[in-house]
């Protein structure tokens, strides 16, 4: 959620800061803006919505100076205009932001007592008044930043830019990430090492609390207490090169057919082919084998990837798992101790709700593990052990192949836990395994049912609602059915345990609202088959999606029934996301909606 950039360079800033902006779009964004200093003068250019409209501003006005400041805003304090986009200026000082001011109200008061004169409707530009407010005082521009963070609530990252100092740069973070990029001559800030991905690969990431005092041939960093500490410099593996769609229309499309590769590398780390067996390196400090019970706390997709493993390590391991969605977990007082473990799910690794849950669990004693696709994020910083997604960047807002990837991890950790625990026999695990194996093949298969989906999907894009049913395994698939549906065409949807069916949305069904039906052909299909009849029965229209066998099994009900090869019980959740997630993105497409960068979504959620 929203990005930042700081450049101390050799060459002009603007191009360059829009150039990063551009790598950080997945995160989602409503309105951009630079500042860069001229002349010892800031000086800035802002435009609503996309990057596009930014670049047209420059180019009419174009903005000279070699050192800048970049945003992309998701607008939380005030509406998405130019007026409350970023960078904001306060007297000497320029300031982005990503997170929120909790206690801006007070603060707002309290300069414009002093008699600042506030421009826009947003939080940060107290930060800015706050800043100027100090130097007008006589303070230097590192000593007004150590006066004024402690006195900011809530969580932030902050890129600062002072008239008069082009060779001076100022960030800080506080439960939003930041860091800093170390080049030859230049010095760099941004979100996160994609947005620094074309300047340099040499890494230092602030820790929680930290700020750090740049130059363009020195870095001073201090921690929450402005003492200065050392911070390890490392080497980030993200590629320099701009994240290229290829030759698919939008980012998703051509995420959802990385899959079969994502899923194969995720596979080969955590799977031992030879043994057949599963192979989780740090999983002995999950301590699954005296675990009374797990808890695991997510977010949105992520959330329902561990709502499936639920299933998974209650039947293969036979250990009860409590789960919730962090933003609820975190304020629940949860009783935990030192003999639990718990496990945190997030693509970005650096979703606020989680990230506190997991602190609130590790300050009661608990080990801790993160399900990431960054390494380097706080989320796998904070963590005891880390098992990361290969699933490469994924710039699409609605999650796909982390979402599938972030599975399989949890697939092999359950059979780990259930070795662990003496639960799975050594012959089911190689049976197991040898099914998680068909994984990248079987997603390939799926990925050919794509025709069939675009052209029912023409349809559904009619419609206003939807449902979306679903049993064991089956059912968070209907949730993020309806999650990927609602969050990329606009249309309303909902998902249900399929036996809840009777029970309240029943009462919802005529010929106008389409039904998905999740029925693999397994031991529930029939109870599965019989709600479907349900709803058939009051006139709805069923897409079902199933195997040949279910197909057949499943008589006429069906107006449109997706075919899917046939599979196991514990792959069947990885490779039925697939369809799910191209009857979303075909929807969306056929209503012209932004698939890549839906209306009022982020891709990383750093605030609360």
């Amino acid at each position: 959620m929203c990005g930042i950039v700081g450049i101390l360079g050799g060459v002009a800033a603007a191009p360059r800061l829009v150039d990063s902006l551009k790598r950080l779009e997945y995160r989602g964004y409503d309105s951009a803006g630079v500042a860069t200093l001229v002349g010892g003068e800031l000086q800035r250019r802002r435009a609503e919505g996309k990057l596009r409209n930014l670049e047209g501003a420059l180019e009419k006005t174009p903005l000279e100076g070699s050192s800048g400041i970049g945003h992309t805003r998701w607008a939380t304090h005030g509406a998405p205009t130019v007026g409350n986009a970023h960078p904001h200026q306060a007297g000497r000082v320029a300031v982005v932001h990503n997170g929120i001011i909790e206690n801006y109200l007070d603060l707002r008061d309290e300069i414009t007592a002093a008699g600042a004169v506030l421009d826009t409707e947003t939080d940060t530009e107290v930060v800015a008044h706050l800043l100027n407010f100090e130097i007008a005082k006589g303070a230097s521009p590192k000593d007004a930043v150590a006066t004024v963070l402690p006195r900011l609530n809530g969580a932030f990252a902050l890129a600062i830019l002072f008239a008069g100092e082009d060779d001076l740069l100022i960030g800080a973070r506080k439960g939003s990430p930041l860091a800093v990029g170390h080049g030859d001559g230049e010095m760099f800030l941004g979100s996160d090492a994609i947005a620094l991905s074309p300047f340099t690969d040499r890494i230092t990431y602030l820790d929680e609390g930290g700020w750090a005092v740049l130059t363009r041939t020195s870095c001073e960093i201090f921690d929450a207490g402005n003492q200065p500490v050392s911070r390890p410099e490392a080497r980030s593996s993200v590629t320099a090169a701009l994240m290229d769609k290829g030759n698919y229309k939008h980012f998703m499309a051509k995420e959802i057919h990385e899959q079969p590769e994502v899923l194969g590398h995720t596979l080969s780390r955590y799977l031992d082919y030879g043994a057949q067996s599963a192979k989780v390196a740090g999983a002995d400090k999950i301590k699954f084998k005296d675990l009374s019970r797990l808890v695991i706390s997510a977010c949105g997709t992520a959330y329902l990837a561990g709502l499936v493993s639920k299933y998974w390590f209650e039947k293969y391991a036979r250990l009860p798992v409590d789960i919730d969605i962090a933003s609820e977990f975190r304020y629940r007082e949860t009783p935990m101790s030192d003999k639990d473990s718990a496990l945190f799910i997030s693509q970005s690794g650096e979703t606020a709700d989680t990230l506190a849950s997991l602190r609130y669990c590790k300050e009661q004693g608990a080990a801790i593990g993160a399900v990431v696709n960054v390494p380097e994020s706080t989320i796998a910083r904070e963590a005891d052990v880390v098992f990361q997604t290969i699933a490469g960047p994924e710039i699409g807002v609605a999650s796909t192949k982390a979402f599938t990837c972030q599975l399989t991890v949890l697939a092999a950790l359950a059979l780990q836990a259930g070795r662990e625990r003496g639960v799975l026999s050594a012959e089911d695990e190689k049976k197991l395994v040898a099914e998680l194996t068909e994984v990248p093949s079987l997603a390939l298969k799926a990925l050919a049912s794509e025709q069939a989906i675009e052209k029912l999907s023409q349809t559904l894009s009619q419609a206003t609602n939807a449902l979306y049913l679903g049993r064991s395994t089956s059912f968070p698939l209907a949730l993020e059915g309806a999650l990927k549906l609602k969050e990329l065409s606009y249309i309303h949807a909902e998902g249900y345990a399929a036996g809840e069916l009777k029970h309240g949305p029943i009462a919802l069904i005529d010929e106008n609202i389409p039904v998905f039906v999740i029925a693999p052909y397994d031991r529930i299909f029939e109870k599965t088959v019989s709600n479907m009849q349900e709803v058939a029965a009051r006139g709805g229209r069923i897409v079902l999606i199933t195997d040949q066998k279910g197909a057949a099994e499943s008589g006429n009900a069906a107006q449109d029934t997706v075919i899917l090869p046939e599979m196991s019980d514990i792959v069947a959740p990885i490779i039925y996301a697939l369809p799910v997630q191209m009857i979303a993105y075909h929807t969306a497409v056929f209503m012209g909606t932004d698939v890549d960068q839906p209306r009022n979504l982020a891709k990383s959620v750093t605030v609360e």
